[in-house]
């Protein structure tokens, strides 16, 4: 299960990991050795113990790395560059059994945003999963909503799991095809 592409590591702390795919939590305990299976959008897929475990950028402490930066509006921002660094921080989120984002991935349907107030906007994010049944999908959900509610005057993020229309491959990207080997 391991590639050769893993890096050793040796918890600094205990941590909540997933497990991936069925999606529940347990605790990682400090001074376990853990590899590190893929690093994307600051979230980790490591391998313990012949499983795979999910751990949150937030948590990147644990495995002895800087959690990944927050994001920022520029001053006098427009419209067009806040809907763009929304979905640069979906862009974030990664099936944490392959390497590819769930915008790439066909997953999100759409965002919306309430901007009655300016300072405290509210978005709503439409996305399906690659299966109904996906152990992973409240994992996903909940990234969205941590990687989107941190943006500077976002106050309310809701995520709708939707499954019509049902995903398919043909709502994959050329880019995400092609790394997935589809093409």
């Amino acid at each position: 299960m391991m590639g050769q592409d893993s890096t050793p590591i040796v918890l600094r702390r205990n941590c909540k990991a997933v497990v991936i795919p069925a999606g529940f939590e347990i605790e990682l305990n400090k001074n376990e050795l853990v590899y590190i299976t893929q690093a994307m959008g600051g979230s980790f897929t490591v391998y313990f113990e012949g499983s795979l475990f999910r751990i949150a950028g937030k948590d990147a402490d644990a495995l002895g790395l800087e959690p990944e930066p927050a994001p920022e509006l520029p001053e006098n921002a427009t419209k067009e560059d806040f809907e763009k660094l929304i979905w640069d921080q979906i862009r974030t989120c990664y099936d944490p059994e392959i390497p590819i984002n769930i915008v790439d991935l066909g997953l999100i349907y759409g965002i919306e945003v309430d901007d009655t107030d300016p300072q405290a906007l509210k978005l709503t994010v439409h996305m399906t999963l690659t299966a109904a049944g996906c152990g992973m999908g409240e994992v996903l959900v909940e990234d969205v909503r941590d990687k989107v509610s941190i943006i500077p005057t976002v106050a309310e993020v809701q995520v709708d799991l939707i499954f019509d229309p049902p995903w398919s491959q043909d709502m994959m990207t050329e880019a995400a095809k092609l790394e997935a080997g589809l093409l």
